[in-house]
């Protein structure tokens, strides 16, 4: 068991249920079995499957969960996702959890998926970015993979990147990126964002590893990447959407960022149903 996942899991019922389910409690004989199935209501890809499964094994660890559906899996409506089997108060108790997780890790999935297939044969790589929800940032990276997309770096710790603030803190590209190769492990790449060619060429210099090109247009991003050449990767970021994100491809990026895989994914729509 992951640890961030089972973080997430613990923080998600002590907020739902607190001192107790008083409905489930006044009405359900908690000697009571149950089965239960989760059933798709709209078609999307599939992400989150073990996060519902932990849920009701974190209230009581005799509860099968049997998936019918592994994740990065295309589901249609009405295909069940899974069964549950259990003491029908734990179910009840761990419905709305599971099925927050399930939806909101689907729904990233589903719009990663879209992402991928538009830039289908161009060779550059949709990323994810830090826009993620506070807490749930391993749920909704891994939803992104689920998806077909790639992680960029998981937080402050695990990568460089000089970004514009840091550059007029420090007083210029060439010098930040000094100083970070001065600090930090040989181990971890330099990222800087550009906006204008004239700091492609700056960043260039200075030898960054990855080179962000933040809001340019179509024919400067060309420009740029015939410029990089080779000598550093070259990340698109900004403007980005599912009509815009293949003309981005083609210019010859490496890598686009989209930050609306995690802050403005849309959860998809699955029900849990008692069954007798």
């Amino acid at each position: 068991m992951n640890f961030e996942m089972q973080r997430i899991i613990e923080t998600a019922l002590r907020e739902d249920i607190g001192t107790g389910d008083v409905t489930t409690e006044a009405t359900v004989d908690l000697t009571t079995a149950g089965q239960a199935e989760l059933v798709a209501k709209e078609d999307f890809v599939l992400a989150g499957v073990e996060f519902a499964a932990q849920v009701f094994r974190t209230l009581d660890p005799e509860v099968s969960f049997e998936a019918l559906i592994e994740d990065g899996q295309p589901v249609r409506r009405g295909d069940v996702i899974a069964w549950i089997k259990g003491p029908a108060a734990i179910l009840l108790q761990g419905e709305r959890v599971a099925l927050n997780l399930l939806q909101r890790a689907s729904g990233i999935a589903t719009m990663t998926a879209r992402f991928v297939t538009k830039v289908e044969g161009t060779g550059a790589t949709i990323v994810d970015t830090r826009k993620t929800v506070p807490g749930l940032r391993y749920l909704d990276k891994f939803s992104v993979r689920a998806g077909g997309g790639t992680n960029h770096r998981t937080s402050l710790y695990d990568g460089v990147l000089i970004k514009e603030n840091h550059i007029a803190a420090a007083g210029g590209i060439t010098t930040a990126i000094e100083r970070a190769r001065k600090r930090i492990p040989h181990t971890l790449k330099v990222e800087v964002e550009t906006t204008t060619l004239s700091e492609v060429e700056e960043a260039l210099a200075a030898g960054a590893d990855i080179i962000l090109l933040d809001n340019m247009g179509l024919k400067q991003l060309e420009d740029a990447v015939a410029m990089i050449d080779g000598k550093a990767k070259a990340e698109a970021s900004g403007g980005v959407n599912l009509d815009t994100v293949r003309a981005i491809a083609e210019t010859g990026v490496d890598l686009i960022s989209v930050g609306a895989l995690t802050h403005s994914c849309r959860a998809v729509d699955i029900s849990m149903l008692f069954k007798s």
